[in-house]
């Protein structure tokens, strides 16, 4: 499934609004996503985690369609690998990221905090400093 799906975002956050006032409280923003191997076994599968870039290169270099989950608002795809073994990709996207962002002000949280920076998403920059005013630290 999607990495940070917005109805189990939103569960998370209506739960923490219970015990904690929303000026106190930050939306935790993912920057990766998750390539997993088919047929998924609990406990034994394992995804690698990739970044958004990633994915998209995948996606390109065996020639199938990115889709777009509407309810989890996340983008995914399906590829078959060199060794005849099927994949499911999870990521995020400038839409599933705007996604995320709006519940900031539609719940009146404080702000986001990324993880994990390190990996290129340059549409995610674009996303945010077209919605917020962009500051460092916690002044």
């Amino acid at each position: 499934m999607a990495v940070a799906p917005i109805p189990n975002v939103r569960q998370v956050v209506e739960y923490a609004l219970t015990e904690i006032p929303a000026g106190k409280i930050w939306l935790g923003i993912p920057n990766y996503g998750y390539d997993w191997p088919l047929p998924f076994v609990q406990g034994k599968t394992r995804a690698t985690s990739i970044s958004s870039q990633q994915a998209v290169a995948l996606a390109r270099h065996y020639g199938v369609y990115i889709q777009y989950d509407p309810r989890a608002q996340s983008p995914w795809f399906r590829y078959i690998d060199e060794e005849g073994r099927e994949h499911e990709v999870w990521f995020e996207d400038a839409r599933s990221i705007r996604a995320k962002l709006a519940l900031i002000p539609e719940y009146g949280l404080t702000g986001a905090g990324y993880w994990n920076l390190m990996r290129e998403f340059p549409q995610n920059w674009l996303v945010l400093s077209s919605l917020y005013q962009i500051r460092q630290g916690l002044n």
